[in-house]
């Protein structure tokens, strides 16, 4: 006979038939878009609140009842497929950059994708009393919003609101990239440089309402640490570097500086906060640790459907899979048994070690401004540094020392996600294991889309994956990195060593600022600003600014009501330039090609001028808030 408390009420439904099948779907979408953003704008953005209005809205039309359980676990299954697109394309590349693949391996991404996200999954799940049920200090600002998101869809409310945001951003994000992208009405990039002396000063911005709509997202705050960072590199680096006479064009100049010098200043900061990082979640992990000893060993365990985890045994059947297809993955990259083995012991200690860091930060400052970038390079560093202890150079040592950073990034991306899913689950009362089933259904199917985008957009883009429209900064750094471990090619030590130093200056700037003020000088944005092309830190300040001139006068604890609209239209065109861009590959990898209308340079100027101001004045208008 059942308990009364069970039958006094009749259950809410929670994975049902069609939160499979949409939360699939999503995971797909949203791994495709963001494997676009991440290529081009160096950061991905969360999925998971515009994956549950997205859920809400479907299930709203199509069916006359649904649950906030059912949206919950749909945004849980979507934003999967975003976290993962991060964890690859933020290294696989490297690999073609280096020159051992021509072109991407289907099995072998598809594989690093599968088990590094699966490895994350389970690595969070014995963290989850640690760092979601357990802990009062970390306020997971996302997981919260996108909570409060599901709770206003479940009472009926901006329903109506929210779908026309979304879907006005996605025609503007597909619009616009369809303009530019197929009919070249406009230009990619609007930039000048001029040379004085020696010296090149430089000043430009891309063109695209998805990078003003990421510096939206981020805020203010974020987006003025990318752009000092830029000008860092840009305004402050190029002209101090001089060379102005060896170049004819003092753009081309400006980015030849950039590429072979500037970066690796940035590349020591982010060592620098990567390191920082560790240092500020180290008894974190140190209680992760204990929990996951405890689970194996039969404790904690409840039969409470709001409490209870996907079993330990499962959790450790599951990791031995995942082990042994790392070592088959590392054998195919080597061809050798020992540095196979070295490899993939060093991926699942590393792998586990910044589990616990993400979720830390993650729980901290939110998903979408995780340093997952930070975390990789010291994996690289420490996996580089290993290897060359040990002899293994050369091709071998490079491909061993991206196939660690590639598990790695996984882990670190797809298990912060799993920690803000499950504290968006925890306030909504949705069940963990049913959350972590979801995000093992989410990571399986994305897994296998991750390759298929790649090769679209690599053979189909002009300059391929690592040139000027789609300079995966990230992969580039690694390959970098790799390259210099494995002796096939000589780093800048003393700029890394310059990079380092600004990145110490710049904590101790930050220590000040948090005793002082409530705003912050973070490292990795600074950091990213200056290996990120300055193009993308124009616009993304911009969308800084809106943001800022939404919430200017209020007070800080109604910003994300504030910018709720907001966020929901950026989310809008994000998806819709991202989606765009890979269907323009696709059109291309079938023969289709951009037209050439013929325009002068001076009209497409003048287009790209009045269609940027075009871009501005919609975010203006689209992010205002209603008046309650």
């Amino acid at each position: 006979m059942s308990d009364l408390s069970e039958s006094s009420a009749a259950p809410v439904p929670e994975l049902t038939p069609r939160v499979f099948v949409l939360g699939l779907i999503l995971s797909v979408v949203m791994g495709a878009a963001n494997v676009y953003v991440g290529l081009k704008a160096g950061m991905t953005v969360s999925a998971s609140i515009p994956a549950a209005v997205m859920a809400m809205l479907l299930f709203r039309l199509l069916f006359k009842r649904s649950s906030i359980l059912e949206a919950n676990q749909v945004q849980t299954c979507a934003s999967a497929g975003e976290s993962l697109a991060a964890g690859i394309i933020f290294t696989m590349p490297a690999m073609i950059l280096i020159g051992h693949w021509q072109s991407f391996d289907f099995w072998t991404v598809s594989l690093v994708a599968l088990t590094g996200g699966l490895l994350g999954i389970l690595f969070m799940i014995p963290m989850r009393r640690v760092f979601v049920a357990d802990n009062d200090d970390l306020p997971f600002p996302e997981g919260v919003a996108c909570a409060a998101v599901l709770e206003a869809g479940q009472q009926g409310d901006q329903q109506r609101g929210a779908a026309t945001s979304l879907l006005i951003g996605g025609a503007l994000g597909a619009v616009f990239k369809f303009c530019a992208g197929f009919l070249t009405l406009v230009n990619d990039t609007l930039q000048v440089a001029r040379s004085a002396g020696d010296r090149i000063f430089y000043f430009g911005g891309d063109l695209s309402p998805m990078l003003v709509a990421v510096g939206f997202i981020v805020r203010l705050n974020v987006a003025v640490l990318i752009f000092v960072g830029g000008a860092i590199g840009w305004l402050i680096g190029i002209p101090l570097m001089g060379g102005a006479s060896s170049y004819d064009d003092p753009i081309s100049g400006a980015w030849t500086i950039w590429s072979t010098e500037i970066r690796y200043v940035g590349v020591g900061a982010m060592v620098v906060g990567g390191i920082g990082s560790l240092i500020a979640v180290r008894q974190g992990l140190f209680t992760a640790v204990s929990e996951l000893w405890h689970g194996l060993r039969g404790r904690r365990i409840s039969l409470d459907h709001g409490t209870r985890d996907i079993p330990s045994g499962l959790i450790l059947v599951l990791g031995l899979v995942c082990t042994a297809t790392l070592a088959l993955i590392n054998y195919r990259f080597t061809d050798d048994v020992g540095v196979s083995a070295l490899s993939t012991v060093v991926m699942l200690a590393m792998g586990f070690f910044f589990t616990a860091v993400a979720s830390y930060i993650v729980g901290l400052v939110g998903n979408s401004n995780s340093p997952v970038s930070g975390m990789t390079i010291t994996a690289v560093l420490a996996a580089g540094g290993l290897l060359w202890l040990f002899n293994y150079s050369g091709t071998q040592g490079m491909v061993a020392t991206l196939g660690i950073a590639a598990i790695v990034c996984c882990v670190a991306c797809t298990s912060g996600d799993v920690c803000n899913d499950l504290k968006t689950g925890s306030l909504v009362g949705a069940a963990p294991f049913r959350q972590q089933t979801m995000q093992i259904a989410g990571v399986f199917v994305a897994a296998f889309v991750m390759a298929p985008v790649l090769t679209l957009l690599h053979d189909n883009t002009p300059g391929g994956i690592g040139g000027e429209k789609l300079s995966a900064p990230q992969a580039s750094l690694f390959a970098s990195l790799a390259k210099g471990f494995a002796g096939e090619g000589e780093l800048p030590w003393g700029l890394i060593g310059l990079g380092a130093g600004i990145g110490v200056l710049i904590l101790g700037i930050d220590e000040v600022l948090k005793r002082n003020t409530r705003h912050r000088a973070h490292l990795m944005p600074i950091a990213v600003g200056m290996y990120l092309p300055f193009g993308l830190a124009t616009p993304i300040l911009v969308g800084g600014l809106i943001a800022w001139l939404c919430t200017r006068g209020k007070e800080r604890q109604s910003h994300d009501r504030v910018l709720h609209r907001g966020i929901l239209f950026s989310s809008g065109v994000i998806a819709g330039e991202a989606l765009t861009a890979v269907g323009l590959a696709g059109l291309a990898a079938f023969g289709v090609a951009a037209l050439d209308l013929g325009l002068s340079p001076v009209v497409k100027t003048v287009l790209s001028l009045v269609v940027a101001a075009g871009i501005v004045l919609a975010f203006v208008a689209m992010t205002k808030p209603k008046s309650e």
